[in-house]
């Protein structure tokens, strides 16, 4: 086994602790990562408050770093290449799903970055909350020259999050699109549909995030309190992305969407209810994606290196991620947190 440190989390409420942890030695298509950056994703979060002890818990799964080692059978990479890691490491390979470059669908489900079930041997998987990834190949991706690395950090969840359904909905020039919620999620979906060369809209709680919005592209912002604007905007947009993190009513926002049009929900992941006639009148569509596959998530990180795109971070040490994940429960960060691992050793 391979040491290395890590910040592993104890029983529901209590912070994270720094420790040894254990990975495995490099399977013959694997790759050696030292960890410099790590996203703190509000999956994250969620995954620390419910954790009940049962299993070891090291989050973590949106990451940049270098290899350090790889595996007699790997040609993809060598010793020294920059890469990044997302929420997904291994997957069947051999479903439909699979086969179309969908892992994150995968039949057999996807192993998680952490929290998973490694595919060969049933251990659960540790997160990127450390110095240390061990990862297949196939799964880690070169990081474009010209990306910053603690800012690209986002892009191997939340980017590849939202990139995948603006792909799939056909997002380009002439597509109108609105992004609700302005978070971790929704920045980077504001900053791809532009990028995109959608006309692009923020809808937001708050009207004093306009100065936000036209900072990161966007042409327009509709408060989602202002009943006026809002109705003035019904059956506008072709797309609208809602990575609104909460429960909430989603009809305001389905009365947005343009004839034809979609609304993808992304960003709470519990039980939605939809009158049937918020969808009949002008046959709107209602969407959901999660991460990406392989092609996409290539895809998206060589659009964002050609078109600059990264998150808007604060870059913390490893040391203050319980003072980020505070932070990130009282929606305290704009917009991402990214954990510099450089404070932890390599080895124990």
């Amino acid at each position: 086994m391979r040491s290395t440190v890590g910040w592993q989390a104890g029983h529901t409420g209590t912070p994270l602790r720094r420790t040894s942890l254990e990975r495995r030695e490099l399977r013959t298509d694997d790759v050696a990562v030292r960890v410099d950056y790590c996203g703190v994703c509000h999956s994250d979060l969620h995954a620390i408050r419910t954790h009940t002890g049962e299993a070891p818990l090291v989050p973590g799964h949106e990451f940049t770093g270098v290899v350090t080692d790889i595996g007699h059978n790997v040609t993809r990479f060598a010793i020294g290449d920059q890469v990044a890691v997302g929420n997904i490491v291994d997957s069947c390979g051999v479903c439909a799903m699979c086969r179309a470059g969908q892992e994150n669908f995968c039949h057999e489900v996807p192993t998680l970055t952490y929290n998973g079930a490694d595919r060969h041997d049933g251990t659960t998987t540790l997160g990127a909350y450390s110095r240390e990834y061990v990862v297949r190949d196939e799964f880690t991706y070169p990081l474009p020259a010209g990306l910053d690395p603690a800012a690209a950090a986002p892009l191997l969840c939340a980017g590849v999050t939202v990139w995948e359904p603006l792909r799939a909905l056909g997002v380009g020039p002439g597509t109108r699109v609105a992004v609700a919620g302005l978070g971790g999620l929704g920045h980077l979906a504001v900053k791809l549909a532009v990028a995109l060369g959608a006309d692009t809209t923020v809808i937001s709680r708050s009207a004093g995030k306009a100065g936000d919005g036209r900072r990161l592209g966007a042409h327009d912002l509709i408060a989602s309190t202002d009943q006026r604007r809002m109705a003035a905007a019904r059956d506008r947009f072709d797309v609208v992305i809602d990575t609104i993190a909460v429960p909430h009513d989603v009809a305001p926002y389905l009365g947005l969407v343009a004839l034809d049009g979609t609304l993808s929900h992304l960003g709470h992941l519990g039980t939605v209810t939809v009158r049937a006639t918020d969808l009949l009148v002008g046959r709107k569509k209602l969407s959901s994606a999660g991460s990406g596959g392989r092609p996409a998530t290539a895809a998206m990180l060589e659009f964002c290196a050609q078109h600059n795109v990264t998150a808007d971070i604060e870059l913390l040490p490893s040391a203050r991620v319980n003072e980020a994940l505070d932070r990130l429960e009282r929606n305290d960060v704009r917009y991402r947190f990214v954990l510099d691992m450089s404070d932890l050793p390599r080895n124990r």
